[in-house]
């Protein structure tokens, strides 16, 4: 009989996390670290056939440095968006990786960046500032399945953690959408020309979302 109400009270603890709208705000990253994160909650978790996913990112690093970080319990590296140098982007989707480059962003000023992956032919393409980069295959017919562990600040290598200083990313990260979709060409633009979107993310909404700052991480106004 006591079981019950444990129950009824994680139930209700998991369908009431807080969403936040975060229009205007930033996650700052103030240094490099092994352990600052920010730990992003889906509203989905179903498996995802095809992926769109925008942020944008201010830094002066010149090393490589994480932008987005989601792994499952099978992958640690089920969707990764990796900025090796700049101009040069790194998509991993479950292990597996391609690499895009000329994609040149501007160190110290806010630079917008988009990422696809279509199950269904395995294109993955990147966008930076508006340029797109040529299409690549990774995975056809692949799928990211499983509970998802969504970082920002640090590349996963395991399921939520495992991070690596010479990975991390310092400076400031903002307008992070994700949905579970291929986005036309016109919507990612609007993204790029911060337009508002029709319609934010429907796996990760910047306006809608829910989130966990881990040590070294300050929420504040752009």
């Amino acid at each position: 009989m006591k079981v019950l109400p444990v129950l009824l009270i994680q139930m209700l603890t998991c369908c009431s996390a807080e969403k936040h709208n975060l229009s205007g705000k930033m996650f700052t990253f103030p240094e490099e670290s092994d352990t600052a994160h920010v730990v992003l909650s889906p509203d989905q978790s179903k498996s995802l056939t095809a992926v769109t996913m925008c942020l944008r990112f201010f830094s002066d690093l010149v090393r490589a440095q994480s932008l987005f970080s989601f792994a499952t319990p099978e992958s640690s590296n089920a969707f990764l968006l990796y900025k090796q140098a700049n101009g040069v982007y790194e998509v991993d989707q479950n292990d597996k990786f391609v690499l895009f480059r000329a994609l040149g962003e501007n160190p110290n000023q806010w630079n917008s960046v988009c990422v696809t992956w279509n199950s269904e032919n395995g294109i993955a393409q990147v966008w930076v500032n508006g340029k797109y980069s040529a299409r690549k295959g990774i995975n056809k017919g692949k799928e990211i399945s499983g509970a998802p562990s969504i970082v920002l600040g640090q590349e996963q290598d395991t399921y939520g953690g495992k991070f690596d200083k010479a990975q991390s990313f310092v400076g400031m990260v903002t307008d992070i959408h994700m949905w579970d979709s291929v986005l036309p060409s016109s919507e990612i633009l609007l993204y790029m020309s911060r337009i508002p979107q029709k319609i934010g993310g429907n796996v990760i909404n910047w306006e809608s979302l829910d989130f966990t700052l881990k040590e070294y991480v300050i929420l504040e106004d752009q």
